[in-house]
């Protein structure tokens, strides 16, 4: 899955893993992580998600970091909000109150270690042989004692091709072998649901609360 693929998919407007509300599972569960108003927040691949503008009504400070600059152009502009942009290497800081965004790639970024973490898009935009990968770099971010909360989905991968890709719980346990790991919810969806009518058998969201 290379950069190239998120750019031509931000600039042709096929988001659909953008949710245009807080998501619902954030608010349910944010309170698990018993995070304080000064813990620094970071969220991964972060689009122009609304959940950057709800954790910051919580948290002094909220850092994303998002490969594409029309997400992170639109977050701001969308919100009406007017950020301070500056470069730092390779990549762009956005700046607006409490909420810092990196435009650039994940993989180099470079920022002070953080308290909690809120994933809902990124491990399960991350195709299997990237996983692990990812995951190092997460945990070299965050904190001794650190909290993140991670939400991924369950479903056949070989019926349906990804990105958003299938992270059953063997995966998670697996890619987090020296963390806590606590399963939250899992929220198995109906026939109603869009991804069932695509012809899923089954396709659940799962919610985890892990602890570095």
């Amino acid at each position: 899955m290379d950069a190239e693929f998120w750019h031509s998919r931000w600039a042709e407007n096929r988001i659909g893993f953008h949710l245009s509300n807080v998501n619902p599972l954030l608010i349910k569960h944010w309170s698990v992580l018993n995070a304080q108003r000064d813990d620094r927040v970071f969220v991964p691949m972060c689009g122009k998600s609304e959940d950057l503008v709800w954790l910051a009504q919580k948290h002094d400070q909220v850092i994303g970091v998002e490969l594409s600059d029309i997400a992170v152009k639109a977050f701001f502009a969308e919100n009406l909000y007017t950020p301070l942009v500056t470069g730092v290497g390779h990549q762009h800081l956005y700046q607006f109150d409490e909420i810092s965004i990196y435009q650039g790639d994940y993989f180099t970024l470079n920022i002070d270690p953080v308290d909690v973490v809120y994933d809902r898009a990124a491990l399960i935009a991350m195709p299997e042989d990237m996983r692990q990968m990812y995951v190092e770099k997460l945990l070299s971010l965050v904190k001794t004692g650190g909290r993140i909360l991670l939400v991924t989905l369950d479903y056949p991968q070989d019926e349906l091709a990804g990105p958003p890709f299938s992270v059953p719980k063997a995966d998670v346990e697996a890619l987090f072998a020296g963390c806590k790991v606590t399963h939250l919810e899992r929220d198995d969806a109906d026939e109603s649901h869009p991804r069932r009518q695509r012809g899923l058998s089954r396709f659940a969201e799962e919610v985890w609360l892990i602890e570095v």
